[in-house]
């Protein structure tokens, strides 16, 4: 009896992780996205995060995501599909895209960000859609990191940073023993922010890693970076009462904003 529940469940479970082998990529011109927000997940494979730093992040990002009826939309490049280490095989569109690069419409106000490499393909992908954003009528735009979702190499960080010997400490332990090569060198984004500490040190590099938004968008648009609850930073004013403000919300994690508020304490 224990040996053929044994074998029902192996599979179940081959039949379930198969799934995400035998999807259908959706041609660009048929993803339709009609709400307030999308959220992207841009290549969450271990050819890249190959140590899976990201992948309680982003099953968390996504069933964040569903829970609220947002569309998810998956990128796919060339990586073979067994690579793909999200829980959920099912988003609402997969999208193949090479290196990052947005050949759909996104014309919702809010943009999750999840997975993908922070220095290449997400940033290709932040950088079309924020281009797609400026094209159109001005208002207000959010788009949200989830940080525990996306996976880096350090790149932008530089020896002379207060936090560079932390940051390459950190590497060489989690890299220790690994093969060499771009595959295992990565941590997550909150794994960074844990390493520089300071909150003026992290607004710093966070003004690295945005999309150039300063040659995207008008004068007429108000820029600010908000971390978690804390108080929003303007990266650039715009005149106006109430101009069209384009918002980079760092979150920790899609938990941060999932978890039910504290009870009062009478």
């Amino acid at each position: 009896m224990q040996q053929l529940l044994f074998f029902l469940l192996a599979a179940y479970a081959s039949l379930t992780w198969s799934a995400c082998r035998q999807h259908e990529l959706t041609k660009p011109e048929q993803v339709k996205l009609n709400g307030d927000a999308v959220m992207i997940v841009v290549h969450q494979s271990a050819t890249y995060d190959a140590r899976f730093s990201t992948k309680r992040g982003v099953d968390e990002a996504v069933k964040f995501a569903k829970g609220r009826k947002i569309p998810v939309i998956y990128l796919q490049d060339e990586t073979p599909d067994e690579y793909y280490f999200m829980a959920d095989c099912h988003p609402d569109y997969w999208v193949f895209s090479a290196g990052g690069e947005i050949s759909f419409d996104v014309a919702p106000a809010h943009l999750y960000i999840v997975g993908g490499h922070l220095e290449l393909c997400m940033s290709a992908a932040l950088h079309d859609i924020i281009l797609q954003w400026s094209k159109r009528p001005p208002q207000n735009r959010t788009i949200t990191y989830f940080m525990d979702a996306i996976y880096s190499n350090g790149k932008l960080i530089e020896p002379t940073d207060a936090y560079y010997r932390d940051f390459t400490r950190f590497m060489d332990i989690v890299t220790y023993g690994r093969p060499g090569g771009e595959h295992w060198p990565k941590l997550s984004l909150l794994e960074t922010m844990g390493i520089i500490i300071r909150e003026d040190h992290e607004f710093e590099y966070i003004k690295k890693i945005l999309p150039r938004w300063d040659r995207t968008f008008p004068d007429s648009y108000r820029v600010e970076v908000q971390v978690n609850d804390s108080v929003r930073k303007v990266l650039r004013p715009a005149s106006g009462w109430k101009p069209p403000t384009i918002l980079f919300h760092f979150v920790n994690s899609a938990l941060s904003l999932s978890s039910p508020p504290p009870a009062p304490n009478y």
